[in-house]
């Protein structure tokens, strides 16, 4: 083991011993019966870790769509998308996951494939104005998303609406001071819009989303985060008559692939066999 990693331990060990050594006063001082103590206790450490993941996925939003304005959505979407690799990265830093030579490879095969769907141009790299400021901000969102997950599969066991629940009611404190209520929509089909996309696109999608994230391998996880391009660019040419060009196509046929590679454990590398003594 690596003398680094040998002090942060015993750093990480000596900060949560002297946090233990409070817990008895903390306990007799509460003048509540060993079931309450527990049971709050639960629930306060619970909704804690929630909320760090909360304020994560908040600022993935805001940095998000923040990027779209400033660097395309095309851009904005190629960088954020980087997030995968990131949590992948996250999985085998925080719960020492092993990555196979053929899940990296995968992986780099659905990014090459989210670069084709998303059609990036050299054209879009002369963007005026804030530019940069925008893919900033879109591999800000990324490294949030990646944060978010891997706090909440840390919540391994908490239902996945309660972490939904905490998580967005987390948000509109955050935001409720920034939001102008000037500007609010002014025809039904807006509301309506922003309620479907609260209702679905937030409530029920996150619910599936954690509840999965618990389940899943990390690497799976970042694996099947390459189908959202490829959905986003389906209903771009439905909603919007956006025609797919064949490129599109191919990189749309490269991300399911590499999902179904990861999913079904495809080997491209061969697996290293140990040999018997």
């Amino acid at each position: 083991m690596a003398s680094n990693e040998i002090r942060r331990g015993a750093a990480e060990m000596s900060l949560a011993m002297l946090m233990s050594g409070t817990i008895g006063w903390l306990v007799v001082s509460s003048q509540q019966s060993p079931f309450n103590v527990v049971f709050f206790r639960c629930i306060f450490g619970g909704a804690t870790l929630a909320l760090l993941g909360g304020a994560a996925i908040v600022a993935n939003w805001v940095l998000l769509f923040a990027a779209y304005s400033r660097a395309s959505i095309s851009m904005a979407t190629a960088v954020y998308n980087t997030q995968p690799f990131m949590l992948v990265a996250l999985g085998a830093l925080v719960f020492r996951e092993r990555i196979s030579a053929s899940t990296v490879v995968w992986l780099l095969l659905a990014f090459v494939g989210l670069v084709f769907v998303v059609k990036v141009e050299p054209a879009v790299l002369a963007v005026p104005g804030q530019y940069l400021v925008g893919i900033g901000y879109a591999v800000g969102a990324a490294a949030m998303y990646a944060a978010s997950s891997i706090i909440t599969k840390r919540l391994k066991g908490t239902p996945p609406h309660l972490i939904a629940l905490i998580q967005v009611s987390l948000g509109v404190v955050m935001l409720a001071p920034l939001v102008r209520f000037d500007a609010l929509p002014t025809t039904g089909v807006q509301w309506l819009e922003l309620i479907v996309l609260g209702v679905v696109n937030t409530g029920l999608m996150y619910v599936l989303l954690y509840g999965a994230i618990q389940k899943l391998p990390t690497a799976m996880t970042g694996a099947l985060s390459f189908i959202y391009p490829v959905v986003a660019i389906i209903v771009d040419r439905i909603a919007f008559g956006q025609t797919l060009a064949w490129i599109q196509v191919l990189g749309a046929v490269l991300i399911l692939l590499a999902a179904a590679g990861v999913n079904l454990g495809w080997r491209i590398v061969p697996q290293r066999r140990v040999p018997t003594v």
